[in-house]
């Protein structure tokens, strides 16, 4: 398996200012073969996200991808550690390696599209392979959720300015036009948990995901404002500049 070393793992999305809408991103075929990665973290398309690779089986796997496409699929473990079939996942593209000794290495990985796992694939590798089928937005209600994208953009604005001043790496706020890849952005820089975060993986109307957005973010805004405001106070205590003129009296 992999831990995360110590990078941020939250939200940052496709560098550099840019984002990549979900239909930018690369065609995944009906019964397309994937090398398979079962991890509890969930990884959004168009996320970014940093892991360590020691098991000799993943060494294997990331050599096996790195010599072909640089993809594989990321798929929750599930209670046993082997992901059901039917389960949702997302294909992760291989974005940066290091090597740092003993066959280990640190990736960073960007999320693609979703996939379903169909079924396992007998093959000698030392690690899972499956057949996946692509899991896409039924598009139905795509017009709908976009005449929400302002008002999802001006909350998470509001997230991502505290967590500026919570973390040290705040997540990117070149936020997409589009509904579709906006609300997985949001999700990914938000602190949920991994069920929760599964269960958004596996919505595939927009406009369901906007809903839900819009229900939890004015929450969640408020109280990372709150914790900014706190953080912000303590930095002025510690430095002496809300005492300053008692102390120079």
């Amino acid at each position: 398996m992999a831990s995360g070393p110590p990078l941020d793992r939250g939200g940052r999305f496709l560098s550099d200012g840019q984002t990549v809408r979900l239909s930018d991103r690369p065609t995944l075929v009906s019964g397309m073969r994937l090398a398979l990665f079962p991890l509890d973290v969930v990884l959004f398309p168009g996320a970014l996200l940093p892991l360590h690779i020691f098991e000799p089986r993943y060494q294997q796997l990331l050599a096996d991808c790195t010599a072909a496409d640089h993809r594989f699929g990321i798929v929750p473990s599930g209670e046993s550690g082997t992901p059901p079939t039917g389960v949702i996942g997302t294909v992760a593209e291989v974005r940066a390696a290091q090597a740092v000794g003993d066959g280990r290495s640190n990736i960073v990985v960007s999320g693609e599209r979703r996939f379903m796992l169909r079924r396992y694939e007998a093959d000698p590798a030392p690690y899972l392979v499956g057949i996946a089928d692509p899991f896409e937005d039924d598009g139905a209600d795509l017009d709908e959720a976009n005449q929400h994208t302002v008002a999802l953009r001006q909350m998470a604005d509001r997230c991502a300015a505290a967590l500026g001043t919570l973390t040290t790496a705040p997540p990117s706020t070149a936020w997409a036009a589009d509904a579709a890849t906006l609300t997985f952005q949001i999700a990914a820089m938000l602190d949920t948990d991994l069920e929760f975060k599964q269960r958004f993986l596996g919505m595939r109307s927009a406009m369901h995901r906007v809903a839900v957005l819009l229900s939890l973010l004015p929450k969640v805004a408020d109280d990372l404002e709150a914790r900014a405001k706190v953080r912000e106070r303590a930095k002025q205590n510690g430095s002496g500049g809300a005492h300053a003129d008692v102390i120079q009296s």
